[in-house]
């Protein structure tokens, strides 16, 4: 118990850390690459308005508002445009590369018939076109890498090694471009989703997650960290929602368990589902993804470790996330 207090005290002091100014002199533009939990609607616009169905999401968002990159480039005073935008207007402020679906790779498991990128195919189409006009990437830019959870949930890989190996190579290659402040976003517990708390694979999701999780953050301290003039800024997402999920009324939520929004996607598609009342007591707003509510507290913690100098290892708190993991 004691232990486990400890471990509960030195995550709140990480979520306690001032929301400083130091961040917003130094981000002149934000470039993201990850799935739906960072797109704001690169795959609504490809699918011609279709996925998701909004309402009830909201304006192609996977959620019932703003997702966690719209909320922190608003404190960063920073609107990237979205890649599927690019033909009618001008980046000055970054480029938003995320589609709904994409796995940690090339392809999209939610539409895999489509030539929509992965992770590592949206960091390879914004490094080609710096190669293509012999540019490199801004050295004064925050690139932002989250990914992965697709190729276990909706992807059924069982094997951490190739996700890893594709988020790593998607560093890699940005630092290689020239990117010198990366953030790097690791899971959340995907065994308890609404969508598989309580299914056959909720523990293997559980335990692909924290393998995940692990590996991700030796990576980042044997290899990546160590590139010369590489900023690697860590944000562990999967320590702040089990806080979320052990003490809901510190975030003022009373629902951590269920969706907001209930029915499987082809039912809201045909308007078969409800919706609860009061979403922003809600941890989810559907089977898979937070609510606007909780995008905003990602989005709090991420501007919190922009603002960390030095930044610190990456997710130096594992041993004490193990044990509670363990301990539940």
């Amino acid at each position: 118990m004691k232990k486990e207090l400890l471990a509960a005290g030195i995550l709140l002091l990480s979520f306690m850390s001032p929301l400083k100014s130091l961040a917003t002199t130094h981000v002149s533009k934000i470039y993201v690459f990850g799935d739906s939990l960072s797109d704001p609607g690169n795959l609504y616009n490809a699918t011609q308005s279709q996925v998701p169905p909004s309402p009830p999401y909201s304006d192609g968002r996977f959620s019932n508002g703003e997702v966690w990159v719209e909320y922190l480039g608003e404190k960063l005073g920073l609107s990237p445009t979205l890649v599927t935008e690019l033909q009618n207007n001008t980046p000055t402020e970054g480029i938003n590369y995320a589609f709904g679906g994409s796995s940690s790779g090339l392809g999209n498991t939610l539409v895999p018939e489509s030539l929509l990128p992965g992770v590592l195919g949206q960091v390879g189409l914004f490094t080609r076109s710096l190669r293509e006009s012999n540019q490199s990437a801004d050295p004064n830019a925050l690139y932002i890498v989250w990914g992965g959870g697709n190729d276990y949930v909706f992807g059924n890989v069982t094997d951490v090694s190739q996700p890893i190996a594709n988020l790593s190579r998607s560093v890699a290659l940005l630092a290689l471009a020239g990117a010198k402040n990366i953030m790097v976003v690791n899971l959340p517990d995907l065994g308890k989703l609404p969508l598989t708390s309580g299914q056959e694979n909720s523990s293997q999701l559980t335990s692909l997650s924290r393998k995940h999780n692990i590996a991700l953050a030796a990576t980042l301290i044997n290899s990546l960290s160590a590139i010369p003039g590489v900023n690697i800024i860590p944000i562990n997402v999967n320590s702040l929602f089990q806080r979320v999920r052990r003490f809901p009324s510190e975030f003022g939520l009373t629902n951590v368990t269920d969706a907001c929004l209930v029915g499987d996607f082809d039912d809201i598609a045909q308007g078969n589902f409800t919706v609860c009342t009061n979403p922003n007591e809600y941890l989810f707003w559907d089977s898979v993804h937070p609510t606007t509510h909780v995008h905003r507290i990602v989005a709090e913690t991420a501007l919190s470790a922009l603002d960390t100098q030095p930044v610190p290892a990456p997710w130096q708190n594992q041993e004490f996330e193990d044990l509670l993991l363990l301990e539940q």
